[in-house]
């Protein structure tokens, strides 16, 4: 396989994960115990923003690096990894929002009601990345010099 599928893999499981911990999150903070010591001062602000690190940023990063290396010629299975890392991505910040209304106001913060949105709307331009990719144009014949 070539190096563009293992990184358009990879950025497809780096978008799931990031999924995946941010409804964790946001699912913790609907069902706090009352008799944690620790449930009053939880702040999710930090994790949100490490999840993002280690999630999101490497993920976008992996997704654009076999669309620069693909996007003269296209490849199916590279921009069908990209557009399902996308749709995986807008289908976890979909549940993750939709919790925030059963949260307590306290752990409601502009971080946490607005990231989901954020990522909702920077999951569009994957998926639309990954259709493109999915057009194969035809490639010119090599030259053989020898």
């Amino acid at each position: 396989m070539a190096i563009e599928k293992w990184l358009a893999v990879t950025s497809f499981g780096l978008f799931a994960m990031f999924a995946g911990e941010m409804i964790s999150v946001y699912y913790f903070m609907t069902n706090v115990p009352e008799d944690l010591e620790f449930s009053i001062t939880f702040v999710a602000d930090p994790k949100i923003f490490q999840f993002i690190s280690i999630g999101a940023a490497p993920a976008g990063i992996l997704a654009a690096v076999p669309y620069i290396m693909t996007r003269q010629y296209g490849s199916k299975p590279i921009g069908r990894l990209i557009a399902a890392g996308g749709i995986i991505m807008l289908m976890g910040m979909f549940v993750s929002y939709s919790l925030i209304d059963k949260m307590d106001d306290v752990y409601v913060t502009d971080i946490v009601q607005y990231t989901p949105l954020l990522f909702i709307v920077l999951s569009i331009p994957t998926i639309a990345v990954g259709a493109y990719l999915t057009k194969e144009k035809k490639r010119p014949p090599k030259k053989e010099f020898f």
